[in-house]
């Protein structure tokens, strides 16, 4: 039978719907990249913060529109946080699958078409606490050999599941349970089998990296497992590689990690760091437990260490109790940071969760203004930092070929777009190539140089 995935939600959701995918082709399933030929249409959803929700559900609603035949798997993260509410309002899905453990994907699609489920699991789940035995919270399967949903050359790898620093505002705990880290063998076994496919980025991600192995070490205390040691585990994996890391909570930062940037130039200098505050009030009530002084400082230190370091952040506006002085401390604090690349998001009130019920809340309208006047305040910064790279030779990822124009033929020229180490994928800016060479290959690295900058992106030359 054929299958169509529909996914959203981060690449923490990528990766749990390239598992589901993986054990539905080992299983007979074919994936199709047209709703029209699929059995089974399969929406990977997100439940994090409202937007996000309704854009899953209207997913939902959409496919029953245009396919009143078919049938409907309503998988991930809105599906977890709503078990017991979603089979009586939606009606429009045919079933539901949280993401305690993809490896049942096979047999909740059988179930919708009322077969008989035979193979339970047909690709070990790995589990990772101290004892090595199955809990209540289960880890996503890991396989280096799984369908990949990424851009080319580039891989996600999954080193935990959930999150134990409970952000006041974060449903993340509520879907995904607290941090389930997996163990260095298991992640160095996954990383070897993507690189020799050819995978050249791996991109280490979790709801919080910088956590990695304090559920472990909490059991064991003869066990050391932290990023670092991950790491220094990777570092002795040998080959032309990025390894890229994603999401540090800044209040647990491991500065060891610097050590090893400054001897292995293949872990990028690239930081993404949630500061999400700097109002001592606000980052409280977030129940975060840091300072501006203390973020200023920690920036510096990575700077000092490493000279050519990027560094992406968030910032969260709008949240309860949120003044114009608390405002003003996060623009001081934007100016002062001069950070390289940065998301803003409007807070978003979600049941379940600490500052649900908090007092003060801010009216929408003055919520996204005032994420407009950072966003808008950001734009010098990151071109100005932008402009750092011109002149340098570095590799740059290829990982696109853009359709060339009626006059290509005369000038022979063609476009190409890829990423610089400065560019995490999707979120950041390009690199743009302008070249005669039509051999330059996608998922591959190749030597340019920057010429200048185009907005947020970057022209090369190879």
């Amino acid at each position: 039978m054929n299958y169509f995935l529909d996914p959203f939600g981060c690449v923490k959701n990528q990766v749990d719907a390239e598992n589901m995918m993986t054990v539905l082709n080992n299983s007979g399933w074919k994936n199709v990249l047209d709703a029209e030929l699929a059995d089974l249409i399969i929406v990977n959803s997100c439940g994090f913060i409202e937007s996000a929700k309704q854009e899953s559900i209207n997913a939902v609603l959409e496919w029953r529109k245009h396919y009143p035949g078919k049938k409907i798997l309503l998988a991930g993260c809105l599906s977890q946080r709503y078990e017991k509410e979603l089979p009586e309002i939606l009606p429009e899905a045919d079933g539901f699958m949280g993401v305690e453990n993809t490896a049942e994907i096979v047999q909740k699609a059988e179930n919708i078409f009322g077969k008989k489920h035979v193979q339970k699991i047909l690709i070990p789940v790995k589990y990772a606490n101290a004892e090595n035995t199955i809990d209540k919270k289960t880890l996503s399967l890991s396989t280096g050999e799984r369908p990949l949903l990424s851009l080319p050359g580039s891989a996600y790898v999954k080193i935990s599941e959930g999150c134990n620093n409970n952000c006041s505002y974060c449903a993340i705990p509520l879907i995904r349970g607290g941090l389930v880290s997996r163990f260095i063998p298991d992640i160095l076994e996954e990383c070897r089998a993507l690189l020799n496919r050819g995978i050249k980025e791996l991109c280490i991600i979790g709801q919080d990296i910088g956590a990695y192995g304090a559920d472990i070490a909490h059991k064991d205390k003869e066990r050391e497992v932290n990023l670092p040691e991950l790491l220094n585990a990777i570092s002795a994996i040998e080959g032309h590689f990025w390894v890229r890391l994603l999401y540090i909570h800044p209040d647990h930062f491991p500065l060891q990690i610097l050590d090893l940037m400054e001897k292995d130039k293949r872990f990028l200098p690239y930081f993404d760091i949630p500061f999400q505050h700097a109002s001592p009030k606000i980052l409280s009530v977030m129940n975060r437990h840091g300072s501006a002084d203390k973020y200023i400082e920690l920036l510096q230190t990575i700077r000092k260490r490493l000279p050519h370091a990027v560094i992406r952040s968030t910032f969260l506006l709008g949240f309860p109790g949120e003044t114009e002085e608390d405002f003003a401390v996060l623009l001081d604090f934007q100016q002062k940071a001069n950070l390289d690349w940065l998301g803003c998001f409007v807070y978003s009130r979600e049941e379940g969760t600490a500052a649900y019920s908090m007092k003060g809340r801010i009216p929408g309208k003055i919520a996204e203004e005032r994420k407009q006047k950072i966003e808008e305040r950001q734009i010098p910064i990151t071109e100005k930092n932008m402009e750092h790279f011109t002149g340098l030779t570095l590799d740059v990822l290829i990982e696109e070929q853009i359709a060339a124009d009626a006059n290509a033929a005369e000038t022979n020229e063609n476009i190409w777009l890829g990423r610089l180490y400065c560019h995490a994928p999707d979120i950041d800016g390009a690199a743009v190539i302008v070249s005669g060479q039509t051999n330059l290959h996608l998922g591959t690295f190749t030597k340019c140089k920057v010429i200048a900058r185009r907005g947020f992106d970057l022209e090369v030359r190879v």
